[in-house]
C-alpha cells in the first residue's frame, strides 16, 4: 500500500477503480445535497442569506471551498459549508429545523440508494446485465447507502458545530450556554477525538451489518 488513498484504490484487484470513482461521487453529491438541504430550508423560513452569497448552487467548489478539496484529495474526507443568518429566520424552532434538514437529506439519500440497489439487483439480474456493470451499480448503491448512513449519524452528534449541536443549543438554553463557554468548547472537542478515536469505527460497522440485513432481508422477498 502506497499510503495514498487515491492509489491503494487504483491498485485495488477487487474492483478499486470502481470503488474510487464511486466515492468520489458519492462524497461530493452527499455534500452538496446535504448543504443545499440547509439553503432549501433556510430559504423557507425567512433567510435569503443563502441565495445572497451564491450558494445555493450545484458547484461543489462553492460548498466545499479549497481546503476541503484539498483534504478530500489527500486523506479522502471532505466537509461543506451552507451560511445562514439565524437573526432572520422566523420561528423560535427554526434553526434546529435547519439544521436537521442537513442530515434528513442523507438519510433521504440512503433511502433512495437503497431502493435502487434492490431494484438494480432484482431486475438487472432477471435481464442478465452482464459484468462489469453488474457488479460496479451494486458497489456504487451499497456504497451511496453506507455513506449517507454515516453522514447523517455523525453530523446527528450533540457537538457545535455540527448539525446535531445546532439543534441542541436551539432546543435547549442550557446546552447553548454550556457549548458557548469556555468550558464547553472543551467538551466538545473532547467530544470529537472520543468519536474519531472509538466511535467512528463502530458506526462504519453497524452501518454495513445494518445494510446487509437489510438487503438480505429485501432481497429474499423476491
Amino acid at each position: 500500500m502506497s499510503g495514498w488513498w487515491i492509489a491503494d484504490l487504483l491498485n485495488d484487484p477487487n474492483r478499486g477503480p470502481a470503488k474510487l470513482i464511486s466515492w468520489i461521487v458519492l462524497v461530493i453529491g452527499s455534500i452538496v445535497l446535504h448543504e443545499l438541504a440547509h439553503g432549501w430550508a433556510a430559504l423557507r423560513l425567512g433567510d435569503t442569506t443563502p441565495r445572497d452569497t451564491g450558494h445555493m448552487t450545484w458547484n461543489p467548489l462553492v460548498h466545499m471551498g479549497p481546503w476541503s478539496l484539498a483534504a478530500f484529495a489527500v486523506i479522502g474526507i471532505a466537509w461543506g459549508m451552507m451560511p445562514v443568518d439565524p437573526t432572520r429566520l422566523r420561528g423560535r424552532r427554526a434553526e434546529a429545523w435547519v439544521a436537521l434538514a442537513g442530515p434528513a437529506m442523507n438519510i433521504a439519500i440512503a433511502a433512495v440508494a437503497f431502493v435502487l440497489l434492490i431494484l438494480w439487483q432484482v431486475l438487472a439480474g432477471r435481464a442478465g446485465v452482464r459484468e462489469p456493470l453488474m457488479t460496479n451499480l451494486v458497489i456504487f448503491f451499497r456504497l451511496g447507502v453506507w455513506l449517507n448512513i454515516v453522514l447523517a449519524v455523525f453530523n446527528l452528534l450533540p457537538v457545535l458545530p455540527l448539525d446535531g449541536g445546532r439543534i441542541a443549543a436551539n432546543l435547549s438554553r442550557g446546552y447553548r450556554d454550556l457549548a458557548y463557554s469556555e468550558r464547553g468548547q472543551w467538551i466538545m472537542l473532547g467530544g470529537f477525538i472520543l468519536f474519531f478515536w472509538f466511535g467512528f469505527d463502530l458506526v462504519a460497522a453497524w452501518s454495513i451489518d445494518l445494510l446487509a440485513a437489510a438487503e438480505h432481508a429485501v432481497i429474499g422477498l423476491f
